[in-house]
């Protein structure tokens, strides 16, 4: 039996995997983030690691956890979490979502003119290396305290084990990983006034970097096992889907909205916003355009505007005949937003609104905006690696028909939906584990593509329809990004 333990931003994962693949048990812990300021979004390190207190004693009230060989770690990419040299936390984690450090990037890009080249991507406000250049320039008390620099998945590996390391595809996020070579950028470091020593080691997703504590084993009943690197939650979720070659690729609907594609070498597309990372195994690489806010959009207008659950806004929707050329226009910025336009002041907007307009026309039209969103990353990446052989569809938001036909039918490509889409990153986590343990195994033994549920093929007329209002969605975009 294998732990995979996925660190999101709204909730905690923690999933049992048997030897032979299959999920026994999964526990979720709600998370919740605070946003103090404009453009900020932060959240206390000791509540993730309370949550995963939390998921392993229920774990262990319904299974014997002795039996559990290997633990793997994923989790929320970017995000700053600063320890001092007695392994306390000096300030909350400024988080992947955090816009509040432009000025940053801009100052690390002009002091590492070849910082694109060697990262192959933007320096965003989203990364880490800027959010700790606005600690050294705001907090300098704070800066002067820094012992290490961890991303969120791995402050709990600290605590699980006293181990300060990092995977690959996480440690790529960072914008101080020379993402060709794999490994930390002295230069990159040195404009954000840090050096080697404050990084945690890095390993690939699938290598051992240390054991439970004795201590832990003991207070949740497990025996000391392996602790493996792991991946950051994309990659992580890739490999809970089989997305371990070259020409596969993946649209995760979660908080955010990633399109990730699998590549054999290093390539990149940065001045577009394209994401060019390290996959979590050992000589691959992936491209990867981002959505800030994907299935939190939903979640967002079934709160704030409906105030109605979001699942029966959906039923209602699938079984509403809604005239799609007359709804309104969403921008899904809620968050600022990444790829194509690297602009964390993008800001949220319903265009065309009448007396007619419903709840379920502006439902429909954040599932529209959004899937615009992910067409505008999709043309990003693929002017640098081409259309993918096949495209899964995971995450949360993938549980709607109706959302997984519209993305088809936007973007003009078949998408395959699959079994278990929606553990993802747990799975890839508790993949990596056996991985470790399981050396006589390939590749595709452990990380197989899940069974195939449905596929979704884009309908002519509506892509004719979506391709009309897509050059309206671009023209607001462009209309309005003086005034954010």
């Amino acid at each position: 039996m294998y732990l995979g333990i996925d660190l999101g931003t709204s909730g905690l994962k923690a999933i049992l995997m048997s030897g032979t693949g299959d999920i026994s048990h999964s526990v979720t812990e709600p998370l919740s983030v605070s946003r103090p300021k404009t453009l900020w979004s932060e959240q206390n390190p000791e509540d993730w690691w309370l949550a995963l207190d939390s998921a392993m004693r229920s774990l262990g009230e319904q299974t014997d956890l002795t039996q559990i060989q290997a633990i793997g770690l994923s989790g929320q990419m970017h995000g700053a979490t600063l320890l001092d040299a007695d392994g306390q936390i000096l300030r909350p984690a400024i988080l992947w979502n955090d816009g509040r450090c432009a000025s940053q990037c801009e100052q690390i890009e002009r002091e590492v003119p070849k910082a694109r080249e060697i990262t192959g991507n933007i320096v965003m406000p989203g990364f880490t290396a800027p959010k700790l250049l606005w600690v050294k320039q705001n907090e300098p008390e704070c800066f002067d305290k820094i012992a290490k620099v961890l991303l969120p998945k791995d402050y709990l590996r600290y605590r699980l084990s006293g181990d300060f390391a990092a995977d690959m595809s996480d440690a790529a996020g960072t914008a101080w990983l020379n993402v060709e070579t794999r490994t930390w950028d002295d230069a990159l470091l040195n404009a954000c006034g840090l050096t080697e020593a404050q990084m945690p080691t890095l390993f690939e997703g699938c290598q051992v970097t240390g054991m439970l504590s004795e201590e832990l084993a003991e207070s949740w009943g497990m025996k000391g096992v392996p602790i493996v690197a792991g991946a950051g939650d994309n990659a992580a979720g890739a490999i809970g889907v089989g997305l371990v070659e070259s020409g596969q690729a993946m649209l995760s609907l979660g908080t955010s909205g990633v399109y990730f594609a699998v590549s054999d070498g290093f390539s990149s597309n940065p001045d577009s916003a394209v994401h060019s990372f390290c996959h979590a195994l050992p000589n691959k690489w992936h491209l990867m355009s981002v959505v800030l806010s994907a299935a939190n959009c939903l979640q967002w207008f079934a709160d704030s505007i409906a105030k109605q659950p979001l699942t029966e806004l959906l039923q209602q929707l699938e079984q509403t005949d809604i005239d799609e050329a007359s709804t309104p226009y969403f921008l899904p910025y809620l968050s600022g937003e990444r790829t194509p336009h690297n602009n964390p002041n993008a800001q949220g907007v319903f265009f065309g609104m009448t007396h007619e307009t419903t709840n379920l026309h502006l439902l429909h039209a954040v599932m529209e905006g959004v899937s615009f969103a992910f067409k505008d990353g999709a043309t990003a990446l693929h002017q640098a690696a081409g259309v993918p052989n096949s495209i899964t569809l995971i995450g949360g938001g993938s549980r709607s028909s109706y959302w997984r036909q519209l993305l088809s039918d936007v973007l003009d490509l078949p998408l395959e939906c699959r079994e278990g889409g929606e553990v993802g990153p747990a799975l890839g986590a508790a993949r990596l584990a056996m991985l470790s343990q399981k050396t006589e195994l390939t590749l595709l033994d452990v990380c197989p593509v899940p069974p195939l549920k449905e596929i979704h093929q884009p309908n002519i007329q509506r892509n004719a329809l979506f391709n009309k209002r897509y050059e309206t969605f671009r023209k607001l975009y462009e209309q309005l990004q003086d005034l954010f």
